[in-house]
């Protein structure tokens, strides 16, 4: 390990994000990223498909519930992204005292979180009932949600150990362990579900144990690898300048991505009243646009990371070259993605439905109206990257709570109210709200790109 703290591979990592051809820096920091969002979203497709062979009420049930997680699951992810801005900016302007307590703080504030979250296990039902889960999903899903709320626990910590592989650059690292963790997943699923007959609980204890063989290598390295991404109790900085800083970026993406999941509850439920299937085929054509939508947030995080590190290094024109190049690449994305899932959506339909052709019919009827967002979303992506990259968490809160809480729910009412539509309004509201939220945040990013760049 050098002097500064930092391993050869790292230094030869912060010399390519800094003095690297963008065209090449890209791709290396954002491809591995891009697809271990891929296979984050393949988890939750992996739930569905194993749960509509246990039913088609085991399908709505897991798709309401993953909502309420995300909502938890929030709290998290924000830590998580508000440390991992930090981290970036500091390694990138060279400062790795700070880089150090940064993260062991992030680290520290996660085991808090932790304790806390852990405590709704005993009062799942209320918790259910909080959040307006009809009874029959509550009966059908409370011992899944129990389990999924440990299973929230471990990605809290995992989600953190990754923003902080992310800051590094180690992109390929956080690849293989989802890889092996996507693999432990299908595996053990598949054994409880086609072979052991096994229940929605069972589905939820194979996601723990997924979980678990990220955590566990992440927690040896953290230990005992000797450099400034390794967790030391005395760099645990509960001050202004280290948590204070922390909390303050964190805070809006906390109440951003808890806003936009309790968005999405509020759509499933009005969606109910378009029939029973409805929630499940609503949170299946998420799922869908989910493997091409989770391509661009892949490299959404990478960019944005690559930006806040140049930002650190103090070459800010660099840093918007990254956001060209990450766009380009999240509009091929884009393009190929839709095309595969429009000409594929009844084979992709019926593997989802269970058989029943109804609600297959109702999961494409869906999607084809969510579809037409996922091009424009290419532009939300790397609008967003400036956004994350300059650590203005306060303007992505806006364009996020104006997704759903603009854009989606007001719409969805008036269309439900107010229209003979049906059906079809569910499909066309989501269209509606990410067109409009690419074109929001996007006039949003050029406004901080005039005054952040050009006006310096």
């Amino acid at each position: 390990m050098a002097k500064n703290g930092l391993t050869g591979s790292d230094s030869k990592r912060r010399d390519f994000i800094l003095n690297g051809s963008m065209w090449r820096v890209v791709p290396y920091i954002c491809m591995p990223l891009a697809l271990y969002q891929g296979f984050t979203g393949l988890f939750k497709v992996i739930d569905n498909l194993m749960a509509s062979h246990i039913g088609a009420a085991s399908v709505s049930a897991v798709a309401y519930l993953n909502q309420i997680n995300q909502i938890i699951m929030a709290i998290g992810n924000g830590l998580a992204v508000g440390g991992g801005i930090l981290i970036s900016r500091n390694y990138g302007s060279g400062d790795f005292d700070k880089v150090k307590k940064f993260v062991s703080s992030l680290f520290a504030m996660c085991c808090i979180l932790s304790a806390l979250v852990l405590m709704l296990i005993p009062i799942t039902p209320l918790v259910l009932k909080f959040f307006g889960t009809p009874q029959a999903l509550i009966d059908e899903g409370r011992g899944y949600f129990a389990i999924g709320i440990v299973n929230l626990v471990i990605t809290f910590f995992n989600s953190v150990y990754m923003a902080v592989e992310r800051s590094r650059g180690n992109s390929k690292k956080i690849l293989i362990l989802n890889i092996i963790s996507i693999v432990v997943k299908f595996v053990l699923t598949a054994i409880f579900v086609y072979v052991l007959e096994s229940g929605l609980e069972m589905v939820a204890f194979a996601g723990c144990l997924a979980s678990l063989s990220i955590l566990l290598p992440g927690l040896i390295t953290l230990i005992f690898e000797k450099s400034v991404f390794s967790f030391s109790p005395r760099s645990v900085t509960f001050n202004r300048e280290i948590s204070g800083n922390l909390l303050n970026l964190s805070f809006p993406v906390v109440i951003d991505k808890m806003s936009f999941a309790a968005g999405k509850i509020a759509v499933n439920r009005m969606s109910a009243d378009f029939g029973d299937l409805t929630v499940g085929a609503l949170g299946i054509s998420d799922n869908i646009n989910g493997m091409v939508t989770n391509l661009q947030n892949g490299f959404q995080d990478g960019c944005a990371s690559i930006v806040s590190q140049n930002i650190g290094a103090g070459n800010r024109k660099r840093a918007m070259e990254a956001v060209k190049v990450s766009f380009v690449w999240t509009l091929c994305i884009s393009i190929i993605g839709f095309t595969l899932s429009w000409v594929f959506l009844p084979q992709i339909a019926a593997l989802f439905s269970g058989g029943n052709d109804d609600f297959a019919a109702i999961i494409m009827w869906i999607y084809r109206y969510e579809a037409i967002g996922i091009i424009p979303m290419s532009l939300n992506t790397a609008s967003m990257s400036v956004l994350y990259g300059f650590g203005k968490t306060k303007l992505t809160f806006v364009v996020n709570f104006c997704r759903v809480l603009v854009f989606r729910v007001p719409v969805l009412w008036f269309m439900k109210n107010f229209t003979g539509l049906g059906l079809t309004s569910v499909g066309l509201v989501i269209c509606f709200s990410n067109i409009c939220v690419s074109f929001l945040s996007f006039a949003i990013a050029l406004a901080v790109y005039r005054k952040e760049i050009r006006g310096k």
